[in-house]
């Protein structure tokens, strides 16, 4: 399976961002990607970096919805399973960080929301973002078993070992992350481990670009089920990579071959009550 990240900035013009999302998701189809993932609020600037905007409020909207109509419209035409990333309102007014996966066949499988919440200087998410309530699915596309941990997600084990145990081969991870924010290395480093651990391929899809006080680094990057990177994005500039991947490989990986056979979870149940 041909895998495509698709690293890109955000102006100040919504429909110009879309419309830049569509042209990514061409360009990937022309390359041969079977699917093509985008990094965390694709459509905006980052506005979680300011506290308590409430401007932001109009920038939500429903799933499925006019965006993800025009995805899935595209979607179907290519053959490309589509996983996006957007601010989302429910019916309810709630607003979340959202990820709709869209199948090749412009079927929109499910959302993925965002379910651990920061909050810290530059990144004021809880101001913006209900704790996600779909738990931590994963969707059977046409291109393999996809799950998806929303930036922040991706620090805790425990949700990357439930796309595991949900069997995912391939977990997709937008991201927002910026120059110098973690100790060098932590990012790839995480990422790595969660794959070795689970059995997994990861795909890490990054924001690119300075906005205000921010300046997202790009370098999106793919690792294989035994901790290997595949492929590595630019650092500091836009980016579309591509990536093969034999997704089968999720099967007989070290972590399916012997971690998983040896997993105590009725200790763990009573260690975590």
């Amino acid at each position: 399976m041909r895998l495509a990240l698709a690293q890109v900035s955000a102006g100040p013009d919504r429909s110009a961002n879309l419309e830049k999302a569509l042209a990514q998701m061409r360009r990937a189809a022309a390359a041969g990607a079977e699917l093509i993932a985008f990094p965390e609020l694709a459509l905006d600037r980052f506005f979680p970096q300011r506290p308590g905007d409430a401007s932001a409020r109009e920038l939500a909207e429903p799933v499925p919805g006019p965006t993800t109509e025009r995805l899935a419209s595209l979607a179907r035409e290519l053959g490309l399973v589509t996983v996006f990333n957007l601010y989302e309102r429910d019916a309810e007014g709630r607003t979340f960080d959202s990820s709709p996966v869209i199948d090749a066949d412009g079927t929109l499988l499910g959302t993925t929301r965002m379910v651990h919440i920061t909050d810290y200087p530059l990144f004021h998410e809880q101001d913006y973002y209900h704790p996600g309530d779909h738990g931590a699915p994963v969707y059977q596309t046409r291109a393999g078993r996809v799950g998806v941990a929303i930036c922040y997600d991706r620090h805790f084990p425990e949700y990357l070992r439930a796309l595991g145990l949900a069997g995912a081969e391939l977990v997709v991870i937008p991201q927002a992350g910026t120059v110098g924010e973690w100790p060098e290395g932590m990012y790839e480093a995480e990422v790595r481990a969660a794959a070795f651990q689970n059995g997994y391929f990861t795909a890490l899809v990054n924001r690119v670009g300075v906005e205000d006080r921010l300046d997202f680094a790009g370098e999106s990057f793919v690792v294989d089920p035994e901790g290997r990177v595949l492929a590595r994005g630019a650092s500091g500039e836009e980016d579309l990579v591509l990536c093969d991947c034999e997704l089968r490989a999720a099967a007989c990986s070290t972590a399916r071959r012997l971690f998983w056979q040896h997993r105590r979870p009725e200790l763990y149940r009573r260690w975590f009550a």
